[in-house]
């Protein structure tokens, strides 16, 4: 896999939602630093049994 594509929302409250366009991972923040903190973990937690399969670059729109 090269890559994953995010879409970010900003939510009524001031925070993120992103969700991912090809995989089944959602995953929220308060602000964009913790955003992607959270991006980060959400992605190595989905493929910690397939570490080969982990995607060189993330993506958002």
């Amino acid at each position: 896999m090269v890559d994953l594509i995010f879409e970010v929302v900003q939510e009524g409250d001031g925070g993120f939602v992103a969700e991912c366009l090809t995989e089944p991972i959602v995953t929220q923040g308060d602000d964009w630093v913790s955003l992607r903190e959270a991006v980060t973990d959400a992605v190595k937690g989905y493929f910690f049994d397939a570490p080969e399969s982990m995607p060189k670059a993330l993506r958002y729109c």
